[in-house]
C-alpha cells in the first residue's frame, strides 16, 4: 500500500529563466497599469479645469448682461441674470452686492439685506459688501446694525470718504433722533398717567356729607317709585297726565276717558 506524501508546490516545475520572465513581463504590466491610471487622473483634473474656466467665463458675460440691464432699470431682467450666474459660480461675492442694490431699488428690503449678508459670508474683506449690507439695514430700520456695518467697511478701507461721509453720519444723525422721540415719548406717557391720577378726586365715601346725599337720593327715588302716573286721553282727542298715589286712586268716568298707561 503506497503511502500518502506532501505535495509539490506548483511553482518547482517552472524553471528560474521562465520565472525571471514572467516577474519581468508582470512588471511591465504594472508600469503601464500606473501610466494609464495617472493619464485618467491628469485628463480628469484637466476636463474639471477646464469645466471651471467655461463657468467662469459665462458667470462673467452674464454678470456683465445684468450689469447693463440695470443701469437701464431694467432690473427684474438682470436679476435673472445675475441669478443664472450663480449657479455657474454660488461663491462669487460681487454677485450678491449687485443684486442686494437692485433689490434695494426694488424697495425689497428683506431680500436685499438677505443677499448682502451672503455677499459678506463670501468675502468679509469686500468693503463695499459691507457698505451695502448697511444700507439695506437702514431701509429696515435697523440702525444700530447699520452703523456697525459702515464701521467695518470703513475699517477695511478707512480712506473712503463715501462711507464716513455719507452713509456712518447720516446713521448716526437717524440714531439720534430715534432716542430723541423715545424720550419724547416716554415723558409724554409718564405725564399722561400724571394727568389721569390728579383727574381723579380723593373722595371720602365714609363723610356725614356724602352719606347725608346718599340718603336724600335713596328718598326722592323712593317716593318717585310710590307715585303712579296715568296718560288720560278723552274722546275728543284731549291728552291728560294724572299723576295717582296708591292709596288715593283717581276716580274717573271710564266712558269718557280711555286709561293708558
Amino acid at each position: 500500500m503506497a503511502s500518502f506524501g506532501w505535495k509539490r508546490k506548483i511553482g518547482e516545475k517552472v524553471s528560474k529563466a521562465t520565472s525571471q520572465q514572467f516577474e519581468a513581463e508582470a512588471a511591465d504590466d504594472k508600469d503601464l497599469t500606473d501610466d494609464d491610471d495617472a493619464n485618467w487622473v491628469h485628463a480628469a483634473k484637466r476636463r474639471k479645469e477646464i469645466l471651471l474656466e467655461d463657468c467662469v467665463k459665462k458667470s462673467k458675460e452674464l454678470k456683465d448682461e445684468g450689469a447693463n440691464l440695470a443701469e437701464n432699470r431694467r432690473y427684474r431682467e438682470a436679476l435673472i441674470k445675475w441669478d443664472e450666474a450663480l449657479q455657474l459660480t454660488p461663491e462669487d461675492a460681487t454677485l450678491y452686492e449687485m443684486k442686494s442694490q437692485v433689490l434695494m431699488s426694488l424697495h425689497e428690503m428683506f431680500p436685499a439685506v438677505h443677499a448682502a449678508e451672503m455677499a459678506v459670508q463670501r468675502n468679509p474683506r469686500s468693503w463695499d459688501a459691507w457698505q451695502t449690507l448697511g444700507r439695506a439695514q437702514l431701509g429696515l430700520g435697523e440702525i444700530a446694525l447699520a452703523i456697525r456695518s459702515f464701521q467695518v467697511s470703513l475699517h477695511i478701507f478707512p480712506m473712503n470718504p463715501e462711507v464716513w461721509k455719507e452713509d456712518l453720519s447720516w446713521a448716526r444723525k437717524l440714531l439720534e433722533q430715534q432716542k430723541a422721540t423715545k424720550t419724547e415719548s416716554v415723558q409724554a406717557l409718564a405725564k399722561g398717567k400724571e394727568l389721569a391720577q390728579e383727574s381723579i378726586p380723593d373722595y371720602d365715601f365714609e363723610s356725614d356729607e356724602i352719606v347725608a346725599v346718599c340718603a336724600a337720593i335713596a328718598e326722592k327715588e323712593k317716593a318717585l317709585s310710590a307715585a303712579k302716573t296715568v296718560v288720560i286721553v278723552s274722546a275728543s282727542g284731549t291728552v291728560e297726565t294724572v299723576t295717582e298715589q296708591d292709596n288715593c286712586p283717581a276716580t274717573l268716568d271710564e266712558t269718557l276717558f280711555i286709561r293708558a298707561r
